[in-house]
């Protein structure tokens, strides 16, 4: 029975699975954003998400627990130095997934996972939705300027009627 044994097996041995997700780890972290099937990105989200809430802290224990799934010391060195600073204050979800269709030879699904914080594109997306949203007139605001609108719309009536006389 499979009973709370989540995880893909993804057609591999363990030997194989540990050393393929670490390999795929160090890439990530490395280049911030890679193209797989979607099964490995999935399974590479639960493996590297624990080492990345360890790089927020940086102590010889959280470096050494990291060399050992890593297994590559500049690898374990950006963890530490640039990524772990950026993600200091994200409480989690350090990965995002996005599916980018079929591979041709197979139809495997694909997909690109990469670093949250280190996606420019997305963060000045998030950075102009957050412009229009602070631009954004309320319904108090609304009213008064329509209320405005009347008044000088009335004025200039006002003015004209006693000049036509």
């Amino acid at each position: 029975m499979r009973h709370n044994k989540k995880f893909n097996h993804l057609s591999r041995k363990a030997n194989h699975r540990a050393a393929m997700l670490s390999n795929m780890a160090c890439s990530l972290i490395l280049h911030k954003r890679i193209s797989t099937t979607l099964a490995k990105a999935k399974a590479l989200r639960i493996y590297v998400e624990p080492i990345l809430t360890r790089a927020k802290e940086d102590n010889m224990n959280n470096r050494r627990l990291a060399f050992s799934l890593l297994k590559q010391k500049e690898v374990v060195t950006e963890l530490f130095q640039n990524v772990g600073e950026k993600i200091a204050n994200r409480p989690g979800g350090y990965t995002r997934i996005l599916r980018t269709g079929f591979r041709l030879g197979d139809a495997a699904e694909m997909a690109i996972i990469e670093l949250v914080d280190y996606n420019e594109n997305m963060l000045s997306q998030s950075k102009k939705a957050t412009k229009k949203a602070t631009r954004r007139a309320g319904k108090k605001a609304v009213k008064e300027a329509v209320e405005e609108a009347e008044v000088v719309a009335e004025a200039p009536a006002a003015e004209e009627a006693p000049k036509a006389e």
